[in-house]
Formats: structure tokens, C-alpha cells, sequence
């Protein structure tokens, strides 16, 4: 018969048991390449029941290895959704044990952040607020994961976003930021931005909590997470209106944000990038600030300096900038802005980066000959002709082809420019109609153009020009003709051969 003693030595190594599997199993969870083989083993079924433990410790690790595995796994936060796990994590919210909400927030938020529908599923059972309450939590750790799960749920969609708001979770976020904290802090910014992407009715109430000036002092923080969210934060709130840059601006991020265009971090660069041409794209003032205050040099600069799609937000920039103005047009120039967006023109694989690059280019252009000139003489309108007829270009990326040709050609007034234009690859129709315009008002006033047009091949290839008679464009080649003497027409012309030789026929008899 068995003692008191040994049938209290078997309760207690079976407790021991499941302490070191659930503590196993959630050290395991911190590694991705994990969470594939535990999930198809049936993990779920064994940590569920775990989750009601009568040891706290075991109810916790159990809650915070599904939160890192739902965190990596989309099809396991189905998992746990299907098989209602979730709610014995709201359970655990709504208990005073902070040592408790910890995990589950971690689990909610691990499962809100794959798609719309998890995060649905979060937002209906009630979650939302429960999760806010972390954020007054004494403990940082409870508030920075109670900060992430707002974040996830607030990224996919205004509602969520205004779900979030309605729980009053954006003051709570602000004095967040405030804290001495650091991954606190990042986690509080990251959720600011994730509210505020989504429209300008949402980034004002980020605004009217008084973030904006606490997000201008981190873009010089020594920590690149945080400064990296900070720059994405106030990018997400300048973008939706004027009003809201002139918000921004005036927190003062100018010129300090100029700096973290050399940051060491590139998602610092790339994140200042794209908060400085959110806020420069919406008025000829904001690109003034812009321009006026350096910001130009060190846009070129960037866009030189980085690859890949870490130079597209400058890349647009400088497009944004040169559209307001001829004078902001002039001063990229100036700034040999040209070179570095014909070099990414050649160099860059992405169709969208193209797209920008020639974007920008023909908005350099469209204001004056002169601009337009320099873009010619950079060997852009070359490439930008070999793209429009590759086959492999997007449609986005042959509209925007199309466009800054048009624009370039109806200002370029160079006849050498257009002349190598005529000579490259067939243009389409609508795109050689607007160069023999633009040759026509050149040679009919430039005795020595008329010339160098001969001699150089591009009157041979106009000639050669397969146009139907009644063609406006073969009008217009034929006006170009009477320019010229007889002969040479002739001499030109694709069946020159055949008239000399019946001309020598009839001499001959």
C-alpha cells in the first residue's frame, strides 16, 4: 500500500513535469524556425489546458509561448482563434495579476497582427479595451506589450484604428512616450503611427493629445528604433494635409532631420526621407521651408549616396519639389540633381523606383528648354524610350514614359537633342508627331540646323518614315521637305534608287 508520502511525490513530479514541458516548449517558441514543427505536433492541444493551471507559472509561460508562436505563425493564430483560446487570454485581462497580462496581451496582440480578419476576431470579443488597461500598468513590460498589441490592431484599417481611439488609448500612448523606458517608448511611437497612417481625422487626435512635439525631440535620439519610429510617426501625420505638415514643421524638425539622412541605420535614412516629402509635397511653402533650409543639397545627396528603395523616397521628393516651381526646377539642376535620377534610371531593377525617377525627371523638365536640355544631355530620354517599348515595363511605368516625353519634347528647342531622339528606337505615333513638330519650328528658322540635320542621318531616317499619305504627321514631314531643295529630297527618299535608275534607262535610250 502506498504511503501519504509517495502518492504526494507522484502529484508533485508531475506538477515538476509540466513546469519544464511548458518552460521547454516556450523556449522553443523564441526561435521561428521552431514554430512550424511544434504547430504541426499538436502543440495546441497540449498548452490549452495549461492555460487554466492551477500553477500561475505554468499558466504564464503556456500564454506567453502561443503569443510568440501566433506572433510567427499566421496559420497558428488561426489555430488558436478556431480552437477559442483567446478568450482564456482576455480571462487573464481582465485579472488583477499583472504577471498574467503580460502573456495575454502578448497573445492577443500576436494573433491581431497577420491580417484584418485576426484582428477582427480580437476586436469582437472585447478586447480592445481590456488591452488599453495595460497601458496603465505600474510595470513597463505590461504597458510596452499592451503598446504593441494596440499597434497591431490599429495597422489594419481606419476602423480598427478608431476602435482603438474610442478606448482611449491615445493619451495613454502619449505619456508612454515619455517614459524612461526605451522599448516602451518604441512600442507607444510605433502604435502612434499605426493610428495616425490611416486619414487626417485619426492623426488630428494624435495630434490634440500633443505627441507631435515629443516625436520632434526623439528624430535626434541616440537609439535607431526609436528614432526610426519617430520619423515614420510624424510622416504618418504630415501626410494626410497641409494643416497637419504645418503641424509638423513647426515642431521644429528642421533641419535636424537633414542629420538622419546619414544616419548609420538605413531604415533611419529612409524613414527621414519619406517625412521630409510628405511634408514637402503639398505646397510650394512647405517646399520652400524645404529648399530654403539646405534640404535640397541633401536630398541629391541621398538619392546619389543610397540604393534600391531606400532612394525612392528623395527620388520623389526632388519630383515633388520641381513641380511647384521653374526656380526649384532650377536649383535641382544646379544641385546636379539629374545625374543621380538618370543613374538610378539605369541601375535600379524595380519598375516603381523607374517610375518615380521618370516621374521626376519630366517634372524637372516641363518647366523651361533649358531644363529640358539638361535632362536630354543626361542620356535620360534614351532609356526613358527604350523602357516605354520593353515589354517588360509595367503600364504605370509606360504611362509615366509617355508623359515625360511628351512634356520634354514639346519644351526641348535643342535640334541635336531632338535629332538623337528621331534616331533612336521607333517612337510611337503620338510621340514622333510631337518631335517633327518641334524639328519643323526649329529647321524653318536655322539655315545651319538644316544642315547639321542632313548630315547627321536624322532627315535620311525621316524620309524613311513609314507614314500614310494623309497623315497630319506626314503633312508634316512633307513642310519639313520644302526646307530643302528638290535633290536632296529626292536623294533621301526610299525609292531613290529606282528613279535614278530609270532615269539612266531613258537616257541610255
Amino acid at each position: 500500500m502506498a504511503t501519504t508520502r509517495a502518492i504526494l511525490q507522484v502529484l508533485d513530479n508531475y506538477q515538476k513535469c509540466k513546469l519544464d514541458f511548458v518552460e521547454a516548449i516556450c523556449e522553443l517558441s523564441t526561435k521561428e524556425q521552431n514554430v512550424e514543427v511544434l504547430h504541426s505536433s499538436g502543440v495546441l492541444q497540449f498548452l490549452k489546458p495549461l492555460l487554466l493551471d492551477t500553477i500561475p507559472h505554468v499558466q504564464q509561460a503556456a500564454a506567453f509561448a502561443l503569443g510568440r508562436m501566433a506572433n510567427f505563425s499566421e496559420d497558428l493564430a488561426i489555430g488558436i482563434v478556431d480552437n477559442n483560446i483567446h478568450y482564456q487570454a482576455l480571462r487573464s485581462l481582465k485579472e488583477l495579476n499583472r504577471y498574467n497580462k503580460k502573456p495575454a496581451a502578448c497573445m492577443l496582440g500576436g494573433i491581431a497582427k497577420h491580417n484584418s480578419q485576426l484582428a477582427q476576431e480580437i476586436v469582437d470579443i472585447g478586447s480592445v479595451e481590456q488591452i488599453v488597461l495595460c497601458l496603465e500598468e505600474f510595470e513597463p513590460g505590461v504597458k510596452e506589450v499592451g503598446c504593441s498589441a494596440v499597434g497591431y490592431i490599429a495597422k489594419h484599417g481606419l476602423n480598427f484604428a478608431e476602435s482603438v481611439i474610442n478606448a482611449k488609448a491615445v493619451p495613454l500612448l502619449v505619456i508612454s512616450i515619455q517614459d524612461t523606458d526605451l522599448a516602451l517608448r518604441r512600442a507607444s511611437v510605433l502604435a502612434l503611427a499605426e493610428i495616425a497612417k490611416h486619414g487626417a481625422n485619426v492623426a488630428q487626435v494624435v495630434v490634440d493629445a500633443t505627441a507631435v512635439p515629443l516625436l520632434a525631440t526623439l528624430i535626434t535620439h541616440p537609439d535607431a528604433k526609436l528614432k526610426r519610429n519617430a520619423c515614420y510617426c510624424l510622416s504618418s501625420i504630415s501626410k494626410h494635409s497641409p494643416e497637419l505638415a504645418n503641424i509638423v514643421v513647426g515642431a521644429g524638425i528642421f533641419p535636424k532631420i537633414y542629420i538622419s539622412l546619414k544616419d548609420a541605420d538605413p531604415q533611419v535614412r529612409r524613414n527621414a526621407a519619406i517625412l521630409i516629402r510628405e511634408v514637402c509635397k503639398h505646397t510650394p511653402t512647405l517646399a520652400q521651408i524645404v529648399v530654403g533650409g539646405g534640404g535640397a543639397a541633401a536630398i541629391v545627396e541621398n538619392v546619389t549616396d543610397t540604393r534600391g528603395s531606400e532612394r525612392l523616397p528623395s527620388i520623389m521628393t526632388m519630383g515633388f519639389i520641381a513641380s511647384f516651381s521653374e526656380t526649384f526646377a532650377d536649383m535641382l539642376v544646379s544641385l546636379n540633381g539629374i545625374p543621380p535620377l538618370v543613374d538610378a534610371l539605369n541601375t535600379e531593377p524595380e519598375d516603381h523606383i523607374k517610375s518615380a525617377c521618370v516621374w521626376s525627371l519630366g517634372h524637372i523638365a516641363r518647366h523651361t528648354s533649358t531644363n529640358a536640355l539638361s535632362v536630354a544631355q543626361c542620356g535620360a530620354l534614351q532609356k526613358i524610350v527604350v523602357l516605354l517599348l520593353s515589354p517588360r515595363s509595367c503600364e504605370d511605368l509606360k504611362s509615366k514614359c509617355v508623359k515625360t516625353l511628351k512634356g520634354v519634347i514639346q519644351k526641348l528647342r535643342h535640334l541635336p537633342a531632338l535629332d538623337a531622339l528621331l534616331q533612336g528606337p521607333k517612337l510611337p505615333e503620338d510621340l514622333l508627331k510631337l518631335l517633327v513638330l518641334q524639328l519643323e519650328k526649329i529647321l524653318e528658322n536655322d539655315e545651319d540646323g538644316r544642315t547639321h540635320f542632313v548630315t547627321s542621318g536624322g532627315f535620311e531616317k525621316l524620309q524613311k518614315s513609314s507614314i500614310e499619305p494623309d497623315n497630319e504627321l506626314k503633312q508634316s514631314i512633307e513642310h519639313i521637305n520644302t526646307f530643302y531643295p528638290v535633290e536632296i529630297v529626292q536623294y533621301y527618299s526610299p525609292n531613290y534608287p529606282d528613279l535614278l535608275l530609270r532615269k539612266v534607262i531613258r537616257g541610255e535610250s
